[in-house]
């Protein structure tokens, strides 16, 4: 009888236990990947699921998104209001010549500068590759950035390279992998030390491409200094379940994660703005918005600013972005680099 008993405590425990292994929710299924190689020093760097800044401090984002190609004679006047936000962090739109004129190394290194004056880190993307599926889109990002790296070498504790915006335009992560396993270390090869960023597939809202596939990516990076991005609209950002989902599952598989766009509405549908920045401040998540000003088309109501120089923030939108009570203002730190 006390071998039936032992026989059928034994099976509980097995059952519990397993039942434990898999809760969404258990600390017990986050994964840590251990670097293999050193920290790089002078850098931004991945350190598991965080960011961290060359003094080895953790590096939060906290900013917004500025389309510089498309507005390059306001950019001074943004820049300077971005940085009264309190933001940490711009990611600014450029240009490789596949679709609009081709941003070149003088304009790169101005801009980083300037960021740099303003005491912001600067996440550079590539804007032609959007929605894109074919590979020689994001070859072309590489391509240019291959050709602009002098702009990038040496700026590795200020500079976040996010190769092409939104490549992908399938909601599938299979040759969204292959094809960024291909060519990030193109670009180490080439030199290029910085962080690197990859959005998801999806238009940047296809969260389950790194939850499936983000691990392979990160391990075709002989620095292993790679991060993802999701893009929360209406699609991956509509419900608290979906953000929660997103973000909680790719952080579970040991890699850091930011929202690198995100509005309070989509022609997609509603987005929980709200949900998405509590999350990610008690998660300890980057966020940056989209976009300062200037979307048009129909997407007027994505300007966070009405004003260039910030004198209005919108009311639906940047109010809330900038000065909500997990806003940029009240969450920002800025990077421990530019302590004095």
């Amino acid at each position: 009888m006390k071998r039936l008993f032992s026989i059928l405590l034994s099976a509980i425990i097995i059952i519990t236990l397993a039942g434990c292994d898999s809760a969404d929710n258990d600390v017990s299924s986050v994964k840590e990947f251990k670097r293999k190689t050193p920290a790089p020093e002078n850098s931004l760097y991945v350190d598991g699921t965080k960011l961290r800044d060359s003094n080895g401090n953790e590096f939060i984002m906290r900013g917004v998104n500025h389309a510089y190609t498309w507005y390059k004679d306001d950019t001074d006047v943004a820049l300077d209001a971005i940085a009264k936000t309190g933001s940490n962090a711009v990611r600014l739109v450029l240009a490789d010549g596949g679709q609009w004129e081709k941003d070149g190394l003088d304009a790169i290194k101005m801009l980083v500068e300037k960021c740099k004056e303003l005491e912001m880190i600067s996440i550079l993307e590539v804007h032609d590759a959007t929605g894109k599926n074919d590979p020689e889109s994001l070859e072309k990002a590489v391509n240019y950035w291959i050709e602009m790296k002098d702009a990038l070498i040496g700026q590795e504790q200020y500079v976040i390279l996010n190769i092409a915006n939104e490549w992908m335009g399938n909601w599938s992560g299979g040759l969204w992998k292959e094809v960024y396993k291909k060519q990030i270390p193109r670009l180490r090869e080439a030199g290029i030390k910085n962080v690197i960023m990859v959005d998801s597939a999806g238009w940047g809202q296809f969260a389950q491409s790194v939850i499936d596939h983000g691990k392979e990516v990160y391990d075709a990076d002989p620095m292993e200094n790679t991060m993802f991005s999701i893009h929360f609209y209406g699609s991956a950002g509509g419900t608290a379940d979906k953000i929660k989902h997103a973000l909680e599952n790719v952080t579970n598989q040991g890699l850091c994660v930011c929202s690198g766009e995100f509005g309070y509405t989509h022609s997609d549908g509603d987005v929980d703005e709200e949900y998405l920045m509590k999350y990610c401040n008690e998660n300890k998540i980057g966020y940056l918005g989209w976009s300062w000003k200037g979307n048009s088309g129909g997407v007027e109501y994505l300007d966070i600013a009405e004003e260039w120089d910030g004198s209005k923030l919108s009311k639906d939108w940047g109010e809330n972005l900038v000065n909500g009570e997990n806003g940029i203002r009240k969450t920002s730190v800025k990077c421990t680099v530019f302590d004095k």
